[in-house]
């Protein structure tokens, strides 16, 4: 796995300059981090997936050494951002791989701007607001009252200090608002021509019936595969065991489920 520090720089994207780090070399592969962190988030999946791609890890708005700007949050927009960016570094189209909010956002990337998207992996989100738990969902609808207090103890955080720049208070309000609006993107979903792959936690933060219905939608588990597998739909799915929403990244399991696909 590679060790040698990343490629920084900063694109002029829709008003703002969207933060960017290049690992590795070989085909491009996008990745888009979560709600409050960014791309430290992947850990040890960054450096096993820029072994074999040209890695380009996205600091969304607000996030991470990418500004915000006068502009809410909002998985369409961020999209074309990421669309806008891999236009700009010139490319034809990249596989993209989004965790959590991330994942909504190339979720988005494939459905506005398919022909950009070789592949798409798309880790623990889901295509409508109503498949998250109720607890889950209590909690989004909690964050803005909380959004000061939280961003006050991101700040003395390690995170904190590895982006003083970011001003979490305004962060966690413009993700409470996001997280508020209802979405349910089935229909786009069912529509969706890029190879995907789902990965999930088996205790993820969404009813694993509504798993089952995206994956469904995307043409998986329709029938038996057949003895070769040529029977099989076109869409991948897997299933980290052990593990959380909260804690999916925290080994490189997503990583080494995603390259198989991705080289494939």
């Amino acid at each position: 796995m590679t060790s040698s520090a990343p490629k920084t720089a900063y694109a002029p994207i829709h008003g703002q300059q969207l933060y960017y780090e290049v690992h590795g070399n070989g085909k491009p592969l996008v990745l888009l981090h979560g709600g409050v962190a960014a791309s430290e988030a992947f850990g040890t999946n960054l450096p096993l997936l820029a072994a074999t791609h040209q890695v380009i890890a996205v600091h969304l708005q607000g996030h991470g050494h990418t500004r915000d700007v006068d502009r809410p949050l909002r998985f369409e927009t961020l999209a074309d951002d990421v669309a806008a960016l891999i236009e700009h570094l010139g490319l034809k189209k990249a596989a993209v791989l989004g965790y959590s909010l991330g994942g909504g956002v190339a979720l988005q990337l494939a459905i506005r701007h398919p022909a950009l998207v070789e592949r798409l992996v798309v880790v623990s989100q889901a295509m409508k607001r109503s498949a998250w738990f109720p607890e889950v969902l209590a909690g989004f609808d909690q964050m803005a009252a909380h959004a000061s207090q939280i961003g006050a103890n991101i700040k003395q955080s390690p995170m904190g200090k590895l982006y003083p720049e970011v001003d979490w208070a305004r962060l966690m309000a413009r993700i409470a608002e996001m997280e508020s609006h209802d979405y349910d993107w089935s229909t786009a979903v069912a529509g969706i021509k890029v190879p995907t792959m789902l990965i999930f936690a088996d205790a993820d933060a969404m009813r694993p019936e509504h798993i089952v219905e995206f994956y469904k939608l995307l043409g998986g588990g329709q029938r038996d595969a057949g003895m070769d597998g040529s029977q099989r739909g076109p869409a991948q799915l897997a299933i980290v065991p052990g593990a959380s929403h909260y804690n999916i990244l925290a080994t490189d399991a997503v990583g080494r489920l995603a390259l198989p696909f991705l080289g494939s």
